[in-house]
C-alpha cells in the first residue's frame, strides 16, 4: 500500500475503535442506572472475545479461500493465529487483518441489545464466541470475500454469484445484528420491568457522537485508501446522519407532539445504518433521502415492537435491521449511475434483476441470522441457565454480577 493509504486506514482504524465506548455509552445511558456498568462490560467483553476468536480462526472463515469453491465458508486454517501477518506483504494485509476484527466485534456488540439487563455475563461471553463463528463468519464470507480469477481465489456467493452490492456491511453487520438481537431477546424473554426510562440522556448523546465519528472511519476506511471514494462516502454518510436525525424528530413531533433527544440520537444512527450499504451508490441528494426514509422506517419499527411487547431492549432490530433494509433497497430503486459505484437504480432505467438479487440477499441474511442465533441461544439455555434469576434482575446486574455501582452516593 502507498504511505498515504496506510496512514488513512490507520486513522480509520482508530476512529472505528471509538465506536465501542460510544456504543457502551449509548446503550448504557438508555438503560436504568442499575445496569449501566453491566452493559459497558457486555460491549467491551464482546470486543475482547471477538478479537481472540477472530485471530485464532475467524479471519480464515471470513476471507479465506472458499472451502470446496462453493462460496459458503472460508478456509479456517488459512489465516490461523495470524502467522502470515508477521511480515509486510506490501498490500496492507496486516492492517486489514486488524481492521476486519473491528467489523466482527461491533457486529457482536450490537446484539447486546437483545440481552440487556437480564443475561448472565459469562453466558454472554460464550454466546459472543459462538456467534462470531456460526453467524458472523459465514455471512461475512458471503458478503466481504471477493473472488480473484487471476489467483484462483474463490469468495462468497452473495458478492460473487448473486452480485450483491453492499458497500460496508449493511447485510453482514447491520441486518445480521438486528435479526440476531431480536432472536436473542425472544429466547431470553422480556425484562420483568420494561417501564424504566433512559437514566442518563447526556451519556446517550456522548455515545452517539463517538459512534458518528467512528462511522466515518467505518465507511471511509472501507474505501481502501486515501482516495476520492473515501471522500465521497464520508460526505454521503454525514448527510444521511443529519437527515436521519431530522427525519426522526419530524416523525416524533407529528406522532407524539414532542421531539426528543433520544429520538435525535436514534435518527442519526438510523441514517448512518441506511447509508452503509449505499454510500457509494447514491448522490448527495439521494443520501438525504436515505437518511429520511431510514429514520422514518425505524420510528415505525420501534412503535410496532412496543405494540407487540417485544423486548429488544435497545432497539437493535428497528435501528440496524430495518434501516439496513431501507438502505439496501434504496440502491435497487434509486441508485445513481453518476455516483462512484455506477449503479443505476430501477427507477432510472437500471437492471430489473437488481430487485430479486437484493431481496434474496436481504431475506437470506435475516433468516439465517435470526434462525442461527435463536438456535445458539436455545441450545445454551438447554445446557445451563443463561438468564439471571429474578432477585438478581431486580437488584440490577451491576451489583448482582459485578459488585459495582456506576453512581456512588456519599453517606453522611
Amino acid at each position: 500500500m502507498e504511505a498515504a493509504d496506510t496512514a488513512w486506514i490507520l486513522a480509520a482504524f482508530a476512529l472505528v475503535t471509538l465506536m465501542f465506548p460510544g456504543l457502551a455509552l449509548l446503550y448504557g445511558g438508555m438503560l436504568n442506572s442499575r445496569n449501566v456498568l453491566n452493559m459497558f462490560m457486555m460491549i467491551m467483553g464482546a470486543l475482547g472475545v471477538t478479537t481472540v476468536v477472530y485471530i485464532v480462526i475467524g479471519h480464515g472463515l471470513v476471507t479465506g479461500d472458499s472451502v470446496g469453491g462453493w462460496g459458503i465458508i472460508g478456509n479456517p486454517f488459512e489465516y490461523a493465529t495470524y502467522q502470515q501477518f508477521t511480515q509486510d506483504d506490501g498490500a496492507g494485509g496486516t492492517l486489514w487483518g486488524a481492521f476486519y476484527i473491528l467489523f466482527a466485534a461491533i457486529s457482536v456488540a450490537l446484539v447486546a441489545s437483545g440481552g440487556a439487563a437480564r443475561m448472565k455475563f459469562g453466558a454472554w461471553l460464550v454466546f459472543c464466541a459462538l456467534w462470531v463463528l456460526l453467524v458472523y463468519a459465514p455471512l461475512g464470507h458471503w458478503v466481504f470475500a471477493v473472488s480473484d480469477p487471476e489467483t484462483g481465489y474463490v469468495g462468497g456467493w452473495m458478492r460473487n454469484v448473486l452480485d450483491l452490492h453492499d458497500f460496508a456491511g449493511g447485510t453482514a453487520v447491520h441486518m445480521n445484528a438486528g435479526a440476531a438481537g431480536l432472536a436473542l431477546a425472544l429466547v431470553l424473554g422480556a425484562r420483568k420491568s420494561t417501564a424504566d426510562r433512559p437514566h442518563n440522556l447526556p451519556l446517550v448523546l456522548i455515545g452517539t457522537g463517538l459512534i458518528v465519528a467512528g462511522w466515518m472511519g467505518f465507511n471511509g476506511g472501507t474505501a481502501g485508501g486515501a482516495n476520492f471514494l473515501a471522500e465521497y462516502v464520508i460526505l454521503t454518510s454525514i448527510i444521511a446522519a443529519a437527515s436521519g436525525m431530522l427525519g426522526f424528530l419530524i416523525v416524533e413531533r407529528l406522532r407524539d407532539g414532542q421531539a426528543t433527544m433520544l429520538g435525535m440520537a436514534t435518527g442519526m444512527i438510523a441514517g448512518l445504518v441506511g447509508i452503509t450499504p449505499s454510500a457509494d451508490a447514491v448522490t448527495p441528494l439521494g443520501a438525504m433521502f436515505v437518511g429520511l426514509l431510514s429514520s422514518a422506517a425505524t420510528a415505525w419499527a420501534i412503535t410496532w415492537k412496543r405494540r407487540h411487547q417485544i423486548d429488544d431492549s435497545l432497539d437493535v432490530f428497528a435501528v440496524h435491521g430495518i434501516a439496513g433494509i431501507v438502505g439496501a433497497l434504496f440502491v435497487v430503486f434509486f441508485g445513481a449511475a453518476s455516483a462512484p459505484a455506477g449503479i443505476a437504480g430501477v427507477v432510472f432505467g437500471g437492471d430489473v434483476s437488481l430487485i430479486w438479487r437484493e431481496l434474496v440477499a436481504i431475506t437470506v441474511t435475516l433468516v439465517y441470522a435470526f434462525g442461527m442465533t435463536w438456535l445458539i441461544a436455545t441450545v445454551m439455555k438447554k445446557i445451563a441457565p443463561i438468564r439471571v434469576d429474578d432477585e438478581a434482575e431486580a437488584l440490577g446486574l451491576d451489583q448482582s454480577i459485578h459488585a459495582e455501582s456506576a453512581y456512588e452516593q456519599s453517606r453522611i
